[in-house]
């Protein structure tokens, strides 16, 4: 293999094109989940002291908020199933999400509350980070797991049962949103506070090298 084959092998942008665009899709297809969700939510509130206002719904009527919440849907879900074979596939969540030790978790925390954590390397998630992304995608499959049970509760019975009743499947699927709602706030706020993580969302960030075969792209 020559030197520049080599140097091909390892070098590549922090962010590829795939996982930009399927990044882009997944925020699109939360903000219709999101917005279509609440409008269904206001129809049958489960906590009688919350409503969402109009002004944040999707959706003029439960039903149309209920179509735009399948067309988000079905968005997330074959999105997310790419995107889960992509991380795997290429060994991206290997890398950047593992291995997460407490030493190393007690000290980021430890650096959040005296205001000390850095976030100008992109290329390296801290621990808290690395907790927060993989939660995240646990709370995703929580979500979509929720939400099968609460369109089709006879079709996916078996799915229905492991929630005990149809009632804790709509706490369940709230919560999910809920979570989603707080794990955003803190992304945009750091989106916001760090602007280059922003911008290398959009055109790739620097170029990195990891020892690692550069991600296929499967666009090219």
């Amino acid at each position: 293999m020559s030197v520049v084959e080599s140097k091909a092998r390892k070098e590549h942008r922090l962010h590829p094109l795939a996982l930009r665009i399927m990044h882009w899709i997944n925020a699109l297809a939360i903000f219709i989940m999101i917005g279509s969700g609440w409008k269904i939510y206001n129809d049958d509130a489960i906590f009688r002291f919350l409503h969402f206002p109009d002004a944040v719904v999707i959706g003029k009527w439960a039903q149309y908020g209920l179509q735009w919440h399948f067309f988000g849907m079905w968005i997330f879900v074959l999105n997310g199933i790419a995107y889960l074979i992509y991380g795997i596939a290429t060994g991206r969540f290997r890398r950047k999400l593992f291995p997460i030790s407490i030493r190393e978790l007690l000290a980021t925390v430890g650096d959040a509350l005296r205001f000390k954590l850095g976030h100008d390397d992109l290329t390296h998630y801290n621990a808290v980070q690395k907790i927060l992304y993989l939660g995240v995608m646990t709370v995703g499959v929580l979500i979509v797991i929720s939400g099968l049970a609460l369109w089709k509760p006879v079709q996916f019975s078996e799915l229905a049962n492991l929630f005990g009743s149809f009632q804790t499947i709509r706490v369940v699927h709230f919560l999910c949103m809920a979570a989603i709602v707080g794990f955003l706030v803190v992304h945009i706020s750091l989106a916001l506070l760090v602007p280059q993580s922003l911008v290398a969302m959009v055109n790739g960030g620097p170029t990195v090298d990891d020892g690692a075969p550069p991600e296929v792209n499967p666009t090219h």
